[in-house]
Formats: structure tokens, sequence, C-alpha cells
């Protein structure tokens, strides 16, 4: 029966804290842009709206990886 040593249980909970904190963040920028973009703004701090949009969707994707690694990284039992 394999045991978990304290540097993995570590490297575990940092990539899924990694996960929650990008894919949240990447979520609220999606929300922002596509708001920003249906009251008719096209610019956005000096960016196009599309392009935060894709920021929030590569934020998201840097979550969904976080928590692909961490599944990875379980021992089978």
């Amino acid at each position: 029966m394999p045991t978990e040593t304290v540097h993995e249980r570590a490297m575990q909970s940092l990539l899924i804290w990694v996960g929650r904190l990008a894919g949240i963040a990447g979520v609220l920028v999606v929300v922002a842009a596509v708001v920003e973009r249906l009251l008719g703004v096209y610019r956005l701090g000096g960016l196009g709206v599309g392009t935060i949009l894709e920021a929030g969707m590569a934020s998201i994707l840097i979550g969904c990886l976080g928590y692909l690694a961490a599944l990875a990284e379980r021992k089978q039992s």
C-alpha cells in the first residue's frame, strides 16, 4: 500500500489551489469581457475586449491543467 510523503501532499495541494485560483480568475475576466462587449465597449484599458476574453480563456485553461496535473500525480490504490 503506497504512502504519500509530505512533499507529495504539498504538491497536490499546490496544484489544486493553482487550478482553483486560475480558474476563478479566468471566469471573472471572461465575464467582465463579455459584459463590456455587451455594453458596446470595444477597448478596455488599452486592450481590445477580444484580447481580454482570450486572456480569460487562457487562465481557465491553466486552471484545468492544474487540476489535470494533480490527478495525474495521485497514487493508484
